[in-house]
């Protein structure tokens, strides 16, 4: 027989044990309520925070072209792919030029428009995605204005450089001096080969590496090639056959200069000096300075007035501390050569390793045709010729609104997030 199970008394919940516990449920609600509050709101201060110290300043205008405006997010885009992951430093000295090719990139898009010429969104796609690896779409626009460029420099401007134009084919060399360019015309009368003389003496890579042979050339093509003017301006404006005197050119770079050195003081350990130098356009221009020299003219007045290294000229010339390992060889044998007295001034010293402003052509026209098929590659550099001027009549326009909003602290932001992104 089964014992029955003795019931438990049953507990009776006195009013004051209920009270007790309704009130300590409410202050556990109330702590519950309080916890998510203050979670809340230090979620709200630190969304509000990143709101107003990231997303906000992101969505700021800093450039306008026209109707069409740039966020500081797309700004920040463009250090990033014009930076190419470079340190801060490498993108404060872009910064500026950034913002002007954000500009010119915008003003080629709608001066493109207006001559019906546009990317689309597919053939941007495409590149995008043909990278190693592969660009994001943050980067659409300025992949895009890369590409509209080769777009109107092979279809538009294509057509407007034309296929034959009147040609000279164009003899030169460029010499350091008057007085050696002189001399050379006088060979040449004589005979002596121009090919030959060019090869050997022409400071200019070009001419040296055609033996002065420039073939045939429209006119425009060798300004932009050499940086100078004067030898399309004589071979289109002489006879076949004539040689030049020699003309003078202020501002073509060579590959050769002069110094005069003077030693000012010489230490042996660890082995170093203080000089006074001045880099000159030429054996005549050194021997003529150094001459005044002698008659008592001050080294540092004339090396301000004439040197070509800008890093010194200001200071009459002075550098301090040199070491041999950051000299020429020539200039080294000079400085550190223990017989040489100090404050004595060298001899005109050549120097191949450097570059400098000015120097004399010969030029001879060999023939002429009025009209001759351009080569490839001169067409090439007139049709970028066009493109350019283009570009650069859009940016001259008065027509057109451009703006930059950017300040020092604005720029200093942008390189900040972009860099750490």
């Amino acid at each position: 027989m089964t014992k029955k199970r003795k019931e438990k008394p049953r507990r009776e919940v006195t009013r004051r044990q209920l009270s007790q516990w309704q009130q300590h449920r409410k202050r556990q609600r109330i702590i519950f309520g309080l916890g998510i509050f203050i979670i809340v709101v230090v979620l709200g201060v630190v969304g509000a925070g990143w709101y107003i110290s990231q997303y906000q300043p992101l969505r700021q205008n800093v450039i306008t072209v026209n109707d069409t405006n740039f966020n500081m997010d797309y700004y920040v885009k463009a250090l990033e792919f014009y930076g190419g992951g470079q340190p801060s430093y490498y993108l404060y000295s872009i910064a500026g030029e950034v913002v002007t090719i954000i500009q010119r990139n915008e003003l080629i898009r709608q001066g493109a428009m207006k001559l019906g010429i546009s990317v689309s969104q597919e053939e941007v796609d495409g590149e995008l995605k043909s990278g190693d690896p592969p660009l994001s779409k943050d980067y659409r626009d300025l992949v895009r204005a890369v590409m509209l460029i080769d777009k109107l420099r092979d279809e538009y401007f294509d057509q407007q450089v034309p296929v034959y134009a009147e040609q000279r084919h164009i003899m030169a060399m460029l010499l350091e001096s008057e007085s050696q360019a002189t001399e050379v015309r006088l060979r040449l009368e004589d005979g002596e080969d121009f090919t030959e003389l060019a090869g050997e003496l022409s400071l200019e890579s070009l001419l040296s590496e055609e033996n002065g042979d420039l073939g045939w050339r429209p006119e425009g093509v060798l300004t932009m090639l050499l940086g100078t003017s004067i030898l399309d301006e004589y071979a289109f404006s002489s006879e076949v056959g004539v040689l030049s005197q020699p003309l003078h050119d202020e501002e073509i770079i060579k590959g050769v200069g002069y110094w005069l050195i003077k030693v000012l003081d010489r230490e042996e350990e660890p082995e170093k000096a203080d000089i006074q130098v001045m880099l000159l356009s030429s054996e005549e221009e050194a021997r003529e300075v150094k001459d005044r020299l002698e008659t008592g003219e001050d080294f540092g007045a004339l090396a301000e007035e004439l040197s070509q290294l800008d890093a010194s000229k200001e200071d009459g010339g002075k550098v301090t501390g040199v070491t041999p390992d950051v000299m020429s060889l020539a200039l080294s044998e000079f400085v550190f050569d223990p017989a040489v007295e100090l404050e004595t001034v060298s001899e005109p010293i050549r120097d191949d390793t450097v570059f400098t402003k000015g120097g004399y052509w010969l030029i001879k026209v060999q023939d002429k045709d009025d009209n001759r098929q351009i080569d490839d590659s001169d067409r090439e550099l007139l049709k970028a010729e066009a493109l350019s001027k283009w570009i650069e009549a859009l940016e001259n326009d008065p027509e057109n609104k451009i703006e930059s909003y950017l300040d020092g602290e604005k720029i200093a932001w942008a390189i900040e997030k972009a860099a750490s992104d």
